[in-house]
């Protein structure tokens, strides 16, 4: 088999990451297609043998695109094509259909409730993205939680498949070795309990709240935020004004996965981390708790599927929070206490005796998630009556709406 998978972007994001640590672990020949942005995660996956295209889109509407991405799938044989975030299932679905490729497939990483990809929903943004997931064969949720929200967006059931994310979980399994390397070199202090938050730099992920927790909290309390986005300026601010500046760290983008770039990798991140907290009121998986829990570490979340989606007892080590920074700051209290409380007498503070993997984290594992991908890809495959007629000026004048939702930056 061999597939295209087409992408809008490949900045550091947990859609484009979570494609490069998938195309390592699954037995298909792959290409990659990337609408605009070929970041960080383009030469990750160039550095992993994958050939990545940038197709060189303008904007939304730059219908100059299509004919160029037809072309290439014409050419490139592709016997199924998988796209990935709005922007692209939205042309990589019509121009497949154009180029003779029924076998389609779309995943769905960032529906929310009130959101997609950060911005903000609306009837515009629903109706193009049904009239688009008419032209291909499946659409894959990465939880429960989004296959509910695509039911009741209007996507049939009989077409949603749940494929969640997945982790790789011995690359997160904490090394004492590695934390005390990554510490120094972040000039952490030695006795320095240090609360992590993961993720884009954005308002919807909330992290002034973990800034405003910190404000409440001992001084030796450091926060570590793993991540870049817009928001990086507006929460210096915030750290400034609650008079923390000294002890938030901002170590800019991390990737997943080792691609070369100076600094520590978010794995040698969460080895520096004592907890891990996601004040994120709504998120499609919740992927950076479940890192956190492959590292061992505790969690504290506002909001995560992959969790919720499971019974209890497999996601021991996180604790649900609700509400703002009075409620973070009286958990990461809490937890702390309870840690000391469990420490072994005579531990150092800054150095835990052991971190368990949580059952949560196995159950995510990305080889597991590849083999359940491959079950879709083959059913896909293996139908040959197509699901719809062919696209026609309808689907392409859709386009040209103007609440087509603007590229992620």
């Amino acid at each position: 088999m061999k597939a295209l998978h087409v992408i809008t972007g490949l900045g550091v994001g947990g859609a484009e990451q979570q494609l490069r640590l998938l195309l390592r672990h699954l037995p298909v020949d792959c290409d990659v297609v990337t609408l605009t942005n070929p970041g960080p995660v383009a030469a990750g996956l160039t550095a992993d043998g994958v050939r990545v295209v940038h197709l060189g889109m303008a904007g939304n509407r730059d219908l100059s695109a299509l004919p160029r991405l037809v072309r290439l799938i014409r050419s490139g044989g592709y016997d199924l094509v998988h796209t990935h975030l709005y922007r692209a299932c939205v042309y990589g679905r019509i121009a497949a259909r154009l180029a003779g490729v029924r076998a389609v497939v779309a995943t769905e990483h960032s529906l929310g409730g009130s959101q997609m990809e950060g911005r903000a929903l609306s009837p515009g943004v629903r109706a193009l993205y049904l009239a688009s997931e008419r032209l291909g064969r499946s659409t894959v949720a990465v939880s429960a939680t989004v296959a509910d929200r695509l039911r009741r967006w209007g996507v049939p059931e009989p077409r949603i498949e749940i494929v969640p994310n997945g982790i790789d979980v011995a690359r997160f399994r904490f090394d004492p070795l590695t934390r005390e390397r990554t510490r120094r070199r972040l000039g952490l202090p030695e006795d320095a309990y240090v609360v992590g938050g993961v993720g884009r730099l954005s308002a919807g992920k909330r992290f002034d709240v973990l800034i405003g927790a910190l404000g409440q909290l001992p001084g030796d309390c450091w926060l570590l935020l793993a991540g870049g986005g817009p928001e990086e300026n507006v929460l210096r601010r915030t750290a400034q004004r609650a008079g923390v500046t000294d002890r938030v760290l901002f170590t800019g983008e991390r990737p997943y996965v080792p691609d070369g770039t100076p600094g520590p990798d978010l794995p040698s991140l969460t080895s520096a981390m004592d907890v891990l907290a996601s004040p994120s009121p709504e998120e499609s998986f919740g992927l950076a708790v479940v890192e956190g829990l492959a590292a061992g570490l505790p969690v504290l979340y506002a909001s995560c599927p992959a969790l919720e989606d499971l019974p209890p007892h497999l996601s021991a080590g996180a604790r649900r929070v609700r509400g703002g920074a009075d409620a973070f700051a009286r958990a990461l209290a809490e937890t702390r206490a309870l840690a000391k409380s469990r420490a072994p007498t005579g531990a150092g503070r800054s150095e835990p005796p052991g971190r368990p993997v949580s059952a949560a984290a196995h159950h995510y594992c990305i080889t597991r998630s590849a083999a359940q991908l491959m079950n879709v890809y083959a059913a896909a495959v293996s139908r040959s009556t197509p699901t719809s007629s062919p696209p026609g000026s309808d689907q392409l004048h859709k386009l040209h709406r103007p609440d087509f939702p603007p590229a992620r930056r």
